[in-house]
């Protein structure tokens, strides 16, 4: 099986449009690794896209240090997908964004993970080692479970900033070659 068979899908949920953007920096940088992509809102999933995938990467804004009412309405609808076993053994990820450098980000990757394992999904990281704390640096916020993205309350034309985007392309990348090394 080449690479370019390899298929990763981004379900997200992006009330303002944040999320969107960095799901969209996702996908570029698997795609630039050879990688086809699906994006799709939690709120237009496609069930046969995803459970065909070979990854599924899940995003959305961290609000209240929560996952959002959407995100949590779409884990809740999978519950068939997980009586079945059907993404067991999928490459598995997240991202989250949010207004406030932390803002408890952490939480929703950490929930996120949590519903990964649930579905017996194999979880990737983000191995990218932070290069510093300016908006034009990578893995400015040093996590490693996922990616996470600040907006700073801006609207989505000016943010997330540019080193958030560049790390988005990096996790999208890692995540296309995660999948190469699996097959």
């Amino acid at each position: 099986m080449s690479l370019s068979s390899k298929t990763l899908a981004i379900v997200y949920h992006s009330p303002y449009g944040h999320t969107a953007k960095v799901a969209r920096y996702i996908e570029l940088g698997a795609d630039q690794a050879g990688v086809q992509v699906a994006l799709m809102n939690v709120e237009q999933v496609d069930w046969e896209v995803l459970d065909a995938a070979d990854a599924i990467v899940f995003g959305c804004p961290t609000y209240m240090g929560s996952l959002t009412a959407a995100m949590k309405l779409f884990m809740e609808q999978s519950s068939k997908r997980w009586l079945a076993r059907a993404w067991q053994g999928k490459l598995a990820s997240a991202f989250t964004n949010g207004g406030g450098l932390s803002g408890d980000k952490l939480a929703v990757l950490q929930q996120i993970n949590l519903f990964a394992m649930q579905h017996g999904m194999l979880w990737s990281g983000l191995p990218l080692m932070p290069t510093g704390r300016s908006m034009t640096d990578l893995n400015r916020m040093s996590s490693f479970l996922g990616l996470m993205t600040q907006s700073d309350n801006a609207p989505v034309e000016a943010t997330p900033p540019e080193g958030d985007l560049q790390t988005a392309i990096k996790f999208g990348e890692h995540l296309a070659q995660t999948l190469y090394r699996l097959q």
